[in-house]
This record gives structure tokens, sequence and C-alpha cells, in this order.
């Protein structure tokens, strides 16, 4: 597949019209000065409205990175409450947020790390009966959960409102990566692939490993994290390819990296 041929036009984000101040001059400094990034680029994230679905270990490092990158609106959509056993990866909240909802606690973190992004917590679960209202609202969507059901509703949202998903996925010592983005052309004309294209229709989570039964290496969380940060960057600033199509795979034991199309 010719990804090369989708690169810069992957989704129109706004470009914020203010000029940066002086304070954020000083706070985006290594992002104004790097080649390819520019000014242009940081007001596209200026610009940008993202809804990060899960505040866990995935969304966790996501969170903190976009908020620290400048992104004008970052959503934040969780309905489960902090718990002991979650501290260990999810670094965005801390020990005094136990029993507090996963939004709003993220956003208390991200909010406390830069105060020029706007941010809303969804202090809910995302179904179907919610799902596109919610995502209507944003640019661009990253998913952290830990279930298929989940994904899928997140994924089917996506594509019927064109908005590029990253996702992100974590298993013990390994994750994976990829953007689902099937309202763009690959170079023949056709669709970029859908989710059902890398997910089995009878795929179910009774068949899955849980982190609950099976644990997880706390960094590992942070590895995959941060990778889909930096592909929603990528997207929102039209800087290099994105995992279109292709599966970025991480063996954290091994310390490893491979790839597959699909």
């Amino acid at each position: 597949m010719a990804l090369r041929a989708l690169t810069g036009a992957f989704w129109r984000f706004p470009l914020a019209s203010e000029t940066f101040s002086a304070a954020e001059t000083r706070r985006y400094a290594r992002h104004l000065v790097l080649k390819g990034m520019g000014g242009a680029g940081q007001q596209a994230l200026r610009g940008a409205r993202v809804l990060v679905v899960g505040a866990g270990g995935l969304g966790s490092p996501v969170i903190a990175y976009l908020a620290a990158a400048g992104v004008g609106t970052l959503g934040i959509i969780d309905h489960d409450t902090v718990s002991l056993s979650n501290l260990q990866r999810q670094t965005v909240h801390r020990t005094g947020d136990v029993g507090r909802n996963k939004a709003e606690s993220a956003a208390g973190f991200a909010g406390a790390l830069n105060p020029h992004v706007g941010l809303v917590a969804h202090a809910e679960p995302l179904t179907t009966a919610n799902a596109e209202a919610v995502i209507r609202q944003y640019d661009l969507v990253l998913d952290g959960t830990d279930n298929l059901s989940t994904r899928a509703i997140v994924a089917a949202a996506c594509e019927a409102l064109a908005r590029p998903l990253v996702s992100g996925a974590v298993s013990m010592f390994d994750g994976q990566v990829t953007v689902f983005a099937p309202h763009l052309s690959r170079a023949d004309g056709s669709a970029a692939p859908r989710f059902a294209d890398l997910y089995p229709s009878d795929a179910d989570d009774a068949d899955l490993p849980s982190c609950e039964a099976t644990g997880i290496l706390g960094p590992l969380t942070g590895v995959i994290g941060t990778l889909m940060a930096m592909e929603a960057i990528k997207l929102i600033t039209g800087i290099g390819t994105p995992l279109i199509g292709r599966v970025l795979i991480y063996d954290g034991k091994d310390a490893r990296f491979s790839e597959f199309s699909y």
C-alpha cells in the first residue's frame, strides 16, 4: 500500500489565529524551532480538538504528552474510578485520587501541567447510545480501552463521522499501535483499512487475557501510550507517515519492534 500518497492530507485541523503569548512561546520553544513543526505545527496543535477514550494505563501518557504539546482542547472520557492497583502504571493519577472519577482526575493532572489547554472531562461510559454525539465534538480520537466491545463502538463511530482513530493495546510484556482512517484513500483510490479488517467480527473479550488475570508491566503502557501520542501529533501537524494500514508491535522482553501491514 502506497501510504506516502496520504502524507499531509490526513485531516484538516484548524489553525488557531491568535498569536502565542510570551509564556506559550517559552513553553513551546523546542517545538517552534523544530524543523517541520515550527509555528504552523504548533498552531495546528492549538486548533485541534482531541478525545482520549480511557484514562488508564495507555490514556495516561497520551493525556500527559498531548497536554504538554499544547493541544487546544483535550476531551477525556472514562466512567471508572481510580483504584490503588491502577497507580503502578496509570501515572496521571495520584494516591490521593483513589476513589475519584478517572476522567476528572486526569483532567486535573493535565490542567496543572499546561493551563493553556482546554479540558473536558466526560465522566460517563462511551456506548452505542452516546458515541457519535461525544466523538462529533472532536477532530481526532485515541482509544486506550481494554476491551474489544468498546473498541468496536469507538471505531464504528469514528468511521461514521470520518474521524481518524489512533488505537493502542497492551498485554503483559507486549503492545501494539495502529491508526484507522477508512475515510482516506490509498494511492490506488481504494479506502484505507477499517477496524473490521484487523479484528474479526466474532472476536470476543472472553478469548483475551485480562490485565487482572495475567498482569502487566507498568512501563509497557508508557511505551505504547507515548507512541499513540506521537501518531496523534503526526496526524494533526502532517509530519511524517502515520500507521495507517500498519500495526507497530513492541516486544518488551526482547526489546524489539516489528510491524505488519493489513
